[in-house]
């Protein structure tokens, strides 16, 4: 594939060659996935309002994004495991976010490091965290993160426990991953991925292995990770993680009115309208599909922004219409990054910044900061169906 005009073809590509285990992991959400589902249709339900005889020249994408300048209202979410979609991907997306001028987000359980990011960049990334019950790490981590000069922290309020992904189970979900005579026969196929996984020494969660007390190997790694999403996690905990942070804070998985009003009193710099890319609670609502609800009970008391569903540059002009500060993109970059690494994400980002330019330009506006409610129509009983 020579030409690549959307984010569909880096998701072929990407299929094509990176491991069963791990593009699953990303193109797959809980239990029956209809919430993984919905995020996408839901978007697809909205249309746009075609505007003629407007002057469409010196257009802009650019905004702001918890106070930081970027070239457009877009952002590269967390997403785990990132690092086994390509060799070095943490690393080679945060360059490639930080050419593009739009920010980066690391995972806690990203396969590159804290430090193994910030040795490769300039321009200060965000750091997304898992609460963990083991005080010490969790005290440890966001040390690191500070000592790395993260921009923001953003704490994800939506994982406390996993919710099951039949894929991940079915394919033995590991990393590095086990060599059974079914992945090796994958593997086979996937020459690419392999080379480039040969010459790096980053295969397995960087943040954690040789940080936690006790985990040193995969196999201890395991029995860690299996008992440490800390479902105690409350506001009272939220609040002791702000004071032990001291920076901008991102709360993460907010996807209910009430929700939005005690994070937004509770001081958080902004909120991301989240279910977790359909990977949680299968049967909430789409992301987009909340939006507005959060909007309204909100209002301007938060900066608000929205991840789960955005595949192009029209969703991206759908979210900010619906009342959207800002957005994130978890699986479109992932697509990209596991189709051609960085030029992948690159072309991701350049794709999304094409469709919302040429797209908000038909529509009437040529500033993306201009983009409102007007821009788009909902079918009847869009925001009501579920009487809300």
């Amino acid at each position: 594939m020579t030409v690549i005009t959307s984010i569909e073809d880096l998701k072929t590509l990407h299929r094509s060659r990176t491991p069963r285990m791990f593009y699953d992991y990303v193109e797959s959400g809980s239990y029956t996935e209809q919430t993984f589902r919905e995020n996408t249709s839901d978007f697809a339900r909205i249309r746009l309002r075609q505007k003629v005889a407007v002057d469409m020249s010196n257009r802009s994408t650019a905004s702001e994004m918890i106070g930081l300048p970027v070239s457009m209202p877009v952002g590269l979410a967390p997403v785990g495991l990132t690092g086994m979609q390509h060799a070095d991907g943490e690393i080679l997306a945060a360059k490639a976010a930080e050419k593009f001028g739009v920010p980066f987000t690391l995972s806690t359980m990203s396969i590159c490091s804290i430090e193994d990011v910030a040795a490769h960049v300039t321009t200060p990334f965000m750091f997304q965290l898992y609460v963990m019950k083991d005080q010490e790490f969790l005290e440890n981590v966001i040390e690191r993160a500070k000592a790395a000069g993260c921009s923001a922290m953003v704490l994800t309020l939506d994982l406390q426990i996993l919710g099951q992904r039949h894929k991940d189970l079915k394919n033995g979900l590991s990393a590095p991953p086990k060599l059974t005579l079914p992945t090796m026969l994958n593997l086979a196929t996937k020459w690419r991925w392999c080379m480039a996984m040969a010459q790096t020494k980053r295969r397995t969660f960087g943040n954690i292995v040789g940080h936690a007390k006790g985990v040193g190997d995969i196999s201890s790694l395991q029995s860690w990770t299996a008992e440490q999403f800390d479902d105690r996690l409350d506001w009272e905990k939220v609040a002791k993680i702000r004071d032990m942070w001291g920076g901008k804070l991102i709360l993460k998985g907010i996807l209910d009115p009430e929700d939005a009003r005690i994070a937004a009193d509770f001081g958080a710099d902004a909120i991301v309208v989240s279910n977790h890319g359909g990977r949680q609670l299968d049967g909430a609502l789409s992301s987009i599909r909340m939006l507005p609800h959060i909007v309204q009970a909100v209002g301007d008391q938060v900066e608000i922004h929205m991840d789960s569903g955005i595949r192009s540059g029209q969703d991206v002009l759908k979210a900010l219409a619906l009342g959207a500060d800002g957005t994130w993109i978890g699986r479109a970059f992932i697509h990209g990054l596991g189709a051609m690494g960085e030029a992948g994400v690159t072309k991701a980002l350049e794709v999304i910044r094409s469709e919302l330019d040429t797209t908000m330009a038909l529509c009437g506006e040529r500033n993306v900061r201009d983009i409102g409610r007007d821009n788009v129509l909902l079918p009847e009983g869009f925001l009501s169906e579920y009487g809300l």
